[in-house]
């Protein structure tokens, strides 16, 4: 570049500046373009069927690193101001050395580990999942670096791949249109089991976001059954796994669900034991 470009003849470091000033002006419109058109690109290809949006969304970040680097590289070794900084920067043995063991490690940890969660797909955008330490959340973003979870609140969790990918994961709604949650009812010793299975399923059924999930015999869909699961130490514990659709928050699914069990087992005379303490006075 700087071998075309010469204003300044009896100047060559004023046209090596120059020549590298058009060369960052250059990588800069190249990049955008590219960019732009790897946008359009990628969202025609998640736009079409049966493809998975989280791999695509991590190759495009992928593919958006190595246009900006590339980019880089060039401008830094187009310039005979740079190109000895550029040498050292990228072939240096030294210093090559000291990125790779103090910053490219964990970089390229993450990056493997969001291809490979990519590749695998344990975790889809939109998934509602739960993480080791309790995190709790829907998946909002897949990046090179990191996973995006939007919790209670607003809250906004990111976790970096390489942990994401070493987690034990509980997704709940992995392959499905539907996600579940487990319930737990507690009642007094006096209930008769049967009736109490009887109130909590029709309270869970009653539910205008609850769907049958579980697939029966006959393998179409049916609602799951309520089990006596326990005795605890002063109830007996009843069970049951509800479904419901995607676009239903957990949050607002729960509160109807057991509002519901609560109001039924009230009606039909059903105790929900709770603990209390007698207190006797000596004279």
């Amino acid at each position: 570049m700087e071998k075309i470009i010469k204003l300044f003849p009896n100047n060559p470091v004023l046209n090596q500046g120059v020549s590298l000033l058009v060369s960052i002006a250059i990588a800069l419109i190249v990049v955008i373009l590219l960019l732009r058109l790897s946008r359009r690109v990628f969202i025609r290809i998640r736009a079409a069927r049966n493809v998975n949006s989280t791999n695509t969304r991590v190759m495009e970040n992928m593919l958006r690193f190595i246009i900006v680097f590339v980019a880089v590289l060039w401008v830094v070794m187009s310039s005979e101001l740079t190109r000895s900084f550029g040498q050292t920067l990228f072939t240096g043995t030294a210093v090559l050395a000291a990125i790779a063991g103090f910053a490219a490690q964990p970089v390229l940890s993450d990056l493997i580990c969001g291809f490979i969660i990519g590749s695998t797909r344990p975790i889809e955008i939109g998934d509602r999942i739960v993480v080791d330490g309790g995190i709790t959340g829907i998946v909002k973003d897949i990046t090179l670096r990191h996973v995006v979870l939007q919790g209670l609140d607003s809250q906004i969790f990111v976790i970096p791949n390489s942990k994401m990918n070493s987690y034990i994961i509980r997704n709940m709604s992995y392959q499905s249109e539907l996600r579940s949650v487990d319930l737990r009812f507690s009642a007094s010793f006096r209930t008769d089991p049967e009736k109490a299975v009887q109130v909590i399923a029709e309270a869970v059924r009653s539910s205008p976001y609850s769907v049958p999930g579980k697939k029966g015999a006959d393998g179409k869909p049916e609602y799951a059954g309520v089990y006596f699961l326990s005795f605890a130490e002063s109830a007996l514990i009843f069970g049951t796994t509800a479904y419901f659709e995607a676009s239903t928050p957990t949050e607002v699914f729960k509160n109807d669900i057991n509002t519901r069990v609560k109001k039924a087992l009230d009606e039909s005379g059903i105790e929900i034991p709770y603990n209390y303490m007698n207190v006797v006075m000596k004279p």
